[in-house]
């Protein structure tokens, strides 16, 4: 069997892609990174959320120990990790840094007398809220 060859030109042959066809492979792409969008960022959200959270449980477990131990507060949160019961100072997330809020205790809620008194809890400083509407410091 001998296979014929056609007379059209050489460009028309080619195996290129049309503009047409071109341009519905962006504007698919482009529909599907709009739809992607929201759902990343929300996702992004969402897991900084957890990790505040989180950070926020680690340090008021690891100020309740100090507590336990000591029979009172630490005068701040450089102390726990100075007496090792922190590597570091967890960061928060929404602010890239670890700067927290520290909430004092009340001055009769220590075990010694002898000591002032010390950071109690601590909040976020971030502005803003959860995506249920409480601000970060609330939690």
């Amino acid at each position: 069997m001998v296979t014929e060859r056609s007379n059209a030109p050489a460009a028309a042959r080619s195996g290129g892609f049309t503009l047409i066809e071109l341009m519905v492979v962006v504007a698919v792409i482009g529909l599907l990174v709009g739809v992607a969008m929201p759902t990343y960022r929300n996702a992004i959200t969402r897991a900084r959320e957890s990790v505040l959270q989180e950070n926020l449980f680690i340090l008021r477990q690891t100020i309740d120990r100090y507590y336990a131990d000591k029979g009172y507060y630490p005068q701040a949160l450089d102390v726990l990790v100075d007496e090792g019961y922190l590597r570091q100072i967890p960061v928060d997330p929404f602010l890239g840094r670890n700067e927290w809020e520290e909430v004092l205790a009340d001055p009769d809620t220590s075990l010694d007398a002898s000591q002032p008194p010390g950071v109690w809890d601590v909040r976020s400083l971030a502005d803003g809220s959860t995506r249920d509407g409480r601000p970060f410091s609330d939690l």
